[in-house]
Formats: C-alpha cells, structure tokens, sequence
C-alpha cells in the first residue's frame, strides 16, 4: 500500500457488525467477559479499546514501525518515552527543543535524579562528547523547534548503536509523510497528534511509536500504568483527520515555502529560517532524510522597524496561538509563548529572541496570507 492509500484504509474497519466504512466510536470504558478469563480482546478502555486500536494500527502504519500506543496528549507521549529510562540516567537533547520538552525534562525530571544535556545536534561531534557512562537516551527533534535546524539522524543513530543507547525521533513537524525515523534506524518515534496528524485544531493527543515487539510491549505496558491513555473520541477525531494528511501536508507546504520567500525578500524581516529555502545551510543532510519541507516557517522580525505587539494586531489571517498544523495559519513568539517556560538560561541556549516569530501556514490561499503578512509588516 502507498502511503495515501494507508493513511485512509490502514486499520479502520473495525465493524465486523454493521461494516460500517467510517471506524466506530466505542464510546465505553467496560467490556464484558464471555467468562472468566474469556473476552473479545478488549476489557477496560484504559488498557484497550476498538477506536484507539484503529488508530495506533493506523499511525504505525504510517510511520514503519510494529506498533503504537496512542496517548491523551503530546507531552504525555514524551513523558511515557522517558520511563523508559530511571532516575540517574543521562539523556542528550537539542538546544533549541519544543518549551514543553525542555521543562519536562529540566522542571520535572532532573529534580527526581534524571540527569540531560542540551547540545547543538548540528554538529554529531558534539554530541559524541556529551555522552557519558550514564547516557541511555539521545533525544533527536528535527526539524528542531523554532529553528528548523536538522539533526542528522543516521548520524545520531550510528552514534547511539555504538554506546548502545535508546534513540527517540519528536516527528511532529514533518509528520510521517515527509519524514520516517524508523527507516534511518531511530528506536521510537513520538508525536504530538494534536498536530499535523489531526490537522483540525479540535483535540489534543499523542503516539508512540515502536520499532521492536519488545519496546512495543513495555510501551503499552506504561501507557496502561501510567493510565495515559487517549480517549475513543479524539482517537476518532484523528483517524477522521489523518485520511487527509497527504493532501494537508502538501498544501501547507506550498503556502510555508511562499511565505518564506516573501519574508525572505523584506527590508524589516532580519532572517527566514526555512528547510525549502536555498539559504537553509543543511541542503544536502535535508536532501539525505526528509521528502519535504514541512509547513513551519520561522524568522527574525526588526522590532526597530516593527513593533511586536502591533505586528500582531494588524494580522487578519494569523490567528495569535500556540500550536501548529491546523487548517489555519498561526502566528507567536515563542519567547513569551510555546518556550516561555524555558526560562532565561535555556532561552539564552537556544538562540529564541524577543524578535523571533514562528508561523504555521495553514491550506488558505498563499496570495490572501502574503498580503496579510505585507501589511502588518509596513512600518
């Protein structure tokens, strides 16, 4: 099957009742035994559940790998990926990683004994020298957030495989249709599905997804512990939002790569960091892993020129919102919002500024969304 064939049929028909074409939502949290010890494979909908399963059928599907366990939110698949681990144990991370991810780790789980280092994943040298006796995870996010640098990821994972070290791949940005780390050797893969997967801006989610049985198993059996789970609804929401995914990937992508050229080409726009543009300095590595660009276009606004604040109220297309990969075009400054929690030193690390601004193009037409921006961006 290709990939937009999967992305519409891949574990969904699951009503061997009715047949029905649209995956049912089983909206129960019990199931009941035929006996003792006897049932139609479902008991209790934290620990499993027909519309859930659909979905994880579906995303591992997409992704290449053996399974899925589909979680409640993004950051709950991030959290589930790092039980792996135990306290003690030291993972290697970007420097400019999505502001969750960094309070996550540094707020929540260093003070119970987890140990991490941020380092510029551009250069593999340095992430050779971050390891130490206690590593057991490098944490790769590429396109890294808000930047869009690239991590070369048969580069990390030739790194890891030597140390024996677990590899984990954040591939929300790209989502599997411009990107797969499995196929370059990464252990699991994550995403927040509250974004491109679902691509609504209605719910929020997350996977993850495995490249063995034996991770499978034990990711399952901390997602059914941790009771992490995703409910039947929003996993029906997903599957209804994924059969879309080619033809939304593609059109954010055009509407990102003409943005990123105008912004580009304008006196009050200091930088555009964007994959698709030629002045994005890791061609060759973007060439190497991924099949797209993405629909993520970050740059450096002059606030000399053009005050944050009233570059903001002049966008009419632009919703000012955290998130991403929604229908929708978004606009924020990650300082002050999806990274404000950082703090400063973490801020400082990552290179996010008062003047960085991250846009999310949505499927609206790219003229209306260039004038929009051309507009707000007059001094």
């Amino acid at each position: 099957m290709k990939f937009r064939t999967k992305a519409v049929h891949a574990g969904t028909k699951k009503d061997a009742t009715f047949n029905a074409v649209t995956t049912p939502i089983y909206a129960t949290s019990i199931f009941s035994f035929d006996e003792i010890g006897k049932n139609k494979g479902y008991d209790y909908t934290r620990s499993g559940n027909p519309t859930r399963a659909a979905l994880e059928e579906n995303i591992a599907a997409l992704e290449g790998g053996v399974g899925c366990s589909v979680t409640a939110t993004g950051m709950a698949a991030i959290h589930t990926a790092l039980l792996f681990l135990k306290p003690g144990d030291h993972v290697i991370a970007n420097t400019d990683v999505y502001g969750g991810t960094y309070r996550l780790f540094n707020e929540v789980l260093k003070p119970m004994g987890f140990k991490f280092s941020f380092v510029d994943m551009r250069n593999l040298d340095a992430v050779k020298s971050a390891v130490t006796p206690e590593t057991k995870m490098i944490w790769v996010e590429t396109p890294s957030n808000p930047f869009l640098h690239i991590t070369d990821i048969a580069g990390v994972v030739a790194i890891a495989k030597n140390k024996k070290l677990l590899t984990v791949a954040d591939n929300t940005f790209l989502s599997p249709y411009f990107q797969r780390p499995l196929e370059l050797g990464v252990d699991i893969v994550v995403h927040s599905t509250t974004k491109y997967l679902n691509g609504h801006s209605d719910i929020v989610g997350g996977a993850i997804i495995y490249s063995t049985k034996e991770l499978q198993e034990r990711g399952n059996f901390l997602v059914n512990a941790t009771g992490v789970s995703g409910s039947p609804f929003d996993a029906w929401l997903v599957l209804r939002g994924v059969k879309t995914l080619a033809l939304r990937m593609e059109a954010h992508q055009n509407n990102a790569f003409k943005i990123a050229q105008f912004l580009e080409g304008h006196a009050n726009v200091k930088k555009v960091f964007y994959p698709g543009l030629n002045s994005h300095p890791q061609q060759d590595l973007i060439k190497k892993q991924m099949t797209g660009f993405g629909g993520i276009v970050t740059f450096e606004l002059d606030t000399a020129k053009v005050p944050l604040n009233a570059f903001f109220k002049k966008l009419k297309y632009f919703a000012l919102a955290v998130s991403l990969g929604g229908v929708e075009s978004l606009i924020e400054a990650p300082r002050f919002m999806s990274h404000a929690s950082m703090g400063k030193e973490g801020l400082k690390n990552s290179g996010i500024t008062e003047e960085t601004v991250r846009i999310s193009a949505g499927i609206e037409d790219a003229e209306d969304l260039i004038e929009d921006l051309e507009q707000a961006l007059k001094g």
